[in-house]
């Protein structure tokens, strides 16, 4: 599915109606350049989700941020993660489960580490302006 969003409010609109999709053991793979709104698009996610975006920050620094609500929420950054060998070292694979949602950036880091049926978001564009965003899920029930 591919959407055109024209401006940062028709992404978090974007969002709302994406989450309603999402349920306990869902991933999420947020590809796109830098500044192509993947961390905006997970703030509007929780929103949505919880209520609140107010705990979001990038887990560039840190790789991994859980936000606790029904259902809780892992968000992994892996901007700066140099070698796929590192994942062991961070135990980044126990951000997935059966209860929680998972939304990953930069997942083409970290090969191997989503499972197979995780959501797709490809989105293109930057700044204020336009994007298109391209939703690919291998089980669309």
């Amino acid at each position: 599915m591919e959407t055109l969003v024209p401006d940062l409010p028709a992404l978090d609109a974007f969002a709302r109606v994406f989450a309603r999709r999402l349920h306990p053991g869902s991933a999420v793979a947020l590809y796109g350049g830098l500044g192509a709104g993947k961390t905006t698009l997970v703030r509007a996610v929780l929103r949505a989700l919880h209520g609140s975006d107010s705990a979001v920050s990038s887990p560039t620094f840190v790789f991994r941020q859980r936000y606790d609500g029904d259902p809780p929420v892992e968000h992994l950054d892996l901007y700066r993660l140099d070698d796929p060998a590192e994942l062991n070292e961070l135990g980044l694979e126990d951000a997935f489960g059966a209860d929680r949602i998972t939304l990953v950036e930069w997942p083409e880091r970290a090969p191997g580490l989503l499972p197979r049926e995780a959501i797709e978001i490809e989105i293109a564009g930057s700044g204020e302006g336009p994007r298109t965003i391209v939703v690919s899920d291998p089980d669309p029930a």
